[in-house]
């Protein structure tokens, strides 16, 4: 499936997709088009066997600023639209759930999703990395809960997946704060699983995370993300219950008997996912 954006650009190698946050001149700040392309883009990739693994990177000076205050404020405001307080509130409220959907489309993707966050990553900058599996990080990383200090209650992911990432004493601390942190604080603190020199390492090393990702059967990679997801919320038993089943119905595949066959003739195994 072909994929085309103003705002995004998506390069597919070798099981590797690479989703491009592509609109530098405004530094990534996320408008109208971001949020309209981004779903199209993850239903690409989701929808692609050849990809296995997908990496998140940004071109320009920022990984994003966030929203788009200038072509999002009216919607923010509904200054532009006529009618009571109620159908202005509802319009709002479905707006909000709109642009929700979009950043849940990353965490529901089927397939890893990789991070790779140079500069500014504030805002939405910070929605859109929660819902990202893995992060790494450039050292020129700066990470900010921004919401707070504009006046909002950050409302499309990040007071219910940051709390999940880290300690809940750091977690209040910068969404309450709205404080900018560095790389190798958001490193301390769990955000982020490593910090490299500069954008290019920290671009480098994701796609060499996806690439092995990528070698493993996705059978059991996808699998794996299915079960992690599954578990939240239910106790032990219940997610060993869950796996149980999902292995009853997965594991006995092509790629369980490519990986025993290639251990047996000492090879590299080559899985297709079948």
């Amino acid at each position: 499936m072909n994929f085309s954006s103003d705002v995004f650009t998506l390069e597919r190698d070798d099981g590797i997709a690479t989703l491009w946050l592509d609109n530098p001149a405004e530094r990534n700040a996320m408008g109208p088009v971001f949020w309209n392309d981004l779903p199209r883009a993850m239903e690409v990739v989701s929808d692609d066997d050849d990809v296995r693994a997908v990496v998140i990177a940004a071109k320009g000076e920022a990984f994003s600023v966030g929203l788009n205050l200038k072509s999002m404020g009216p919607m923010l405001m509904q200054s532009n639209t006529p009618g009571s307080a109620v159908h202005k509130r509802r319009t709002l409220y479905r707006e909000a759930k709109r642009l929700q959907s979009t950043i849940t489309a990353v965490a529901d993707c089927p397939k890893p999703v990789i991070a790779a966050i140079h500069g500014y990553c504030l805002g939405g900058g910070i929605d859109l990395i929660t819902a990202c599996d893995i992060r790494l990080a450039a050292s020129d990383g700066v990470f900010s809960v921004r919401e707070t200090k504009i006046a909002l209650t950050a409302d499309l992911g990040t007071l219910q997946r940051l709390p999940r990432l880290i300690a809940a004493g750091h977690a209040a601390e910068l969404i309450y704060t709205g404080k900018d942190i560095t790389a190798e604080r958001a490193r301390e603190i769990g955000l982020v699983n490593d910090v490299f020199a500069d954008g290019a390492a920290a671009i480098e090393a994701a796609q060499s995370m996806a690439g092995e990702i990528a070698a493993n059967s996705p059978l059991s990679v996808q699998g794996s993300k299915a079960v992690m997801r599954a578990g939240e919320g239910r106790t032990v038993q219940e997610a060993l219950d869950y796996v149980a089943v999902w292995n009853s119905a997965f594991l006995q595949s092509d790629d369980l008997t490519e990986a025993v066959t290639a251990f047996l003739e000492k090879r590299p195994p080559e899985f297709t996912g079948q």
